[in-house]
C-alpha cells in the first residue's frame, strides 16, 4: 500500500536526527511493525475532499504523508505510554524486598504466576512480579521506552504545528492523560479503546485540512468508530481499501 509506505517513510525521515543511536533504533523498531493506519486515514482523508477520488495523482500523497507521519508518531508515543501505564515496571521493583520479590519473602511461591495480555497493539506485558535483577533490568528498559514515547509525541507535535490538525493534537493527549486517570482510578480499562478513536478523529481532521475541506461530524463519528477496534489495531491494508476516500467523501 503506497499511502503506508509514504507515511512510515515520512516518520522515519523525521526521527532521522535523533540521538543517540540507541533512541533512534528503538523508536525506527515501532514505527517499521506499528500498524500505519492512522498515517494512512490521513492521506485517504484527503483524498476524500477531492470527491473521494482513487487516483493517486489526484492528491499529492507525499505532500500530505507528513501529516499523516505527524499522526502516526502522536499515536505510537501514546500507545507505548499506554503500555507502560498499565504495567508500570518501576512498581514491580518497588515491591522487592531485599532483591527478593515480596511473594517468596512471604513466604509464597517460588517463580512467578505470568498472564499475559497485551496493550491494543503489539507490546505483551505481564502481570508477573519479576525477580530483582529482571525488575530492574524492566524498569531500565521502560525509562528508555519513556524518551521513545516523548520523543515521538514531540516530533508528531513538531509535524501538525504550523497546521489546522496542531489544537485537535493538544486535545487527543490531554483526552488520553484524563482517561489514563480515570483507568487506574476506576479500573475501567475500557477506557483504552478511546486512543484509537480519538487518533482517527486527528486522522480526519488532518487530512481533510490538507486539502482545504473541513471535517464534519458524520465523518468524526465514523472514522472514530473505525478506530475503536478490539485488540491490535489492523494493518492499513486490511482496514482500507482502494473505496475508502469514497465512503469517506459521503460523510463530508
Amino acid at each position: 500500500m503506497e499511502e503506508a509506505a509514504a507515511v512510515r517513510g515520512a516518520a522515519l525521515e523525521a526521527v532521522g536526527d535523533v540521538e543517540p543511536d540507541r533512541l533512534r533504533e528503538r523508536i525506527r523498531e515501532r514505527l517499521e511493525d506499528g500498524s500505519m493506519a492512522p498515517g494512512v486515514l490521513t492521506v485517504l482523508s484527503a483524498r476524500a475532499v477531492a470527491g473521494g477520488a482513487t487516483d493517486a495523482r489526484s492528491t499529492d500523497t507525499d505532500a500530505v504523508a507528513d501529516r499523516g507521519a505527524g499522526v502516526q508518531l502522536i499515536y505510537e508515543g501514546l500507545r507505548l505510554t499506554r503500555s507502560l501505564s498499565r504495567d508500570p515496571p518501576w512498581e514491580r521493583e518497588d515491591e522487592l524486598t531485599d532483591g527478593i520479590p515480596e511473594s517468596e519473602a512471604s513466604g509464597g511461591s517460588s517463580g512467578s504466576d505470568q498472564r499475559e495480555r497485551t496493550d491494543g497493539g503489539d507490546v505483551a506485558v505481564t502481570d508477573a512480579v519479576a525477580s530483582g535483577p529482571t525488575a530492574r533490568a524492566d524498569a531500565d528498559d521502560a525509562d528508555m521506552d519513556i524518551l521513545v514515547a516523548d520523543v515521538m509525541v514531540a516530533r508528531g507535535f513538531y509535524l501538525l504545528a504550523r497546521t489546522e490538525a496542531a489544537g485537535e493534537a493538544v486535545a487527543v493527549v490531554r483526552s488520553f492523560g484524563g482517561d489514563q486517570t480515570r483507568r487506574r482510578t476506576t479500573g475501567d480499562d475500557r477506557l483504552d479503546a478511546n486512543l484509537e478513536g480519538d487518533v482517527f478523529e486527528l486522522a480526519a481532521v488532518a487530512g481533510t485540512t490538507a486539502a482545504g475541506g473541513s471535517v464534519t461530524e458524520s465523518l468524526r463519528s465514523h472514522v472514530g468508530a473505525l478506530g475503536r477496534t478490539d485488540g491490535r489495531l489492523p494493518l492499513a491494508e486490511s482496514l482500507f481499501s482502494d473505496g475508502t476516500p469514497a465512503a469517506l467523501a459521503e460523510r463530508i
